[in-house]
C-alpha cells in the first residue's frame, strides 16, 4: 500500500507515470478495495495539489527567460481558464490533459479547498471506476 501511495502521488505530478497498473498489481494480490480505492486516490490527489502549490508560485517567476510558457501562452491559457473555470479540474485524472489543469488552477490562485474538492471527486471517482472494472476484467488475469 504505501507504494501504491508513492505510485499514485508521483503519476499525478509532472513527473511521468502511471498508478493504474500498480493498483491492478494490488488488486491483484488481494488488498482490500476500499484501502487500494483511499490510498491510490489520496496520494494522487496530493500530488495534484503538488501541482496547484507550483502554479501558485511559479507565475512571480512568469518575466524570466526559463520560464516555460510565453506571456502569450500564459493570457491564452487564462481565456481559457475563465471560460471553463475550476469544473475543469473533473478532468484532472485524464494523462496528459489532467496536470497542466492543475498547474493553471494554482497560477489563477482558485483556493485550495476548491481545488481540492474538484481533484478528489475525479480522481475518487476515476480510481473507483478502475476497482470497478478490475472486478469484471482483472480476474482471469490474476490468477
Amino acid at each position: 500500500m504505501f507504494s501504491l501511495f508513492w505510485v499514485a502521488l508521483a503519476s499525478a505530478t509532472l513527473l511521468p507515470g502511471g498508478s493504474e497498473v500498480w493498483l491492478a498489481r494490488q488488486w491483484c494480490l488481494g488488498e482490500p478495495v476500499f484501502e487500494l480505492w483511499l490510498v491510490a486516490t489520496t496520494g494522487n490527489t496530493l500530488g495534484s495539489m503538488i501541482n496547484v502549490a507550483l502554479g501558485r508560485y511559479a507565475r512571480q517567476f512568469q518575466h524570466r527567460r526559463w520560464f516555460p510558457a510565453s506571456p502569450a501562452g500564459l493570457a491564452r491559457a487564462e481565456r481559457w481558464y475563465k471560460r471553463f473555470g475550476e469544473v475543469s479540474l473533473l478532468l484532472s485524472w485524464a494523462p496528459v490533459l489532467g496536470d497542466p489543469l492543475t498547474v493553471l488552477a494554482g497560477i489563477f490562485r482558485l483556493p485550495w479547498w476548491r481545488a481540492l474538492l474538484w481533484i478528489v471527486v475525479a480522481k475518487g471517482t476515476r480510481y473507483a471506476l478502475l476497482l470497478v472494472l478490475a472486478q469484471q476484467w482483472l480476474v482471469p488475469l490474476c490468477g
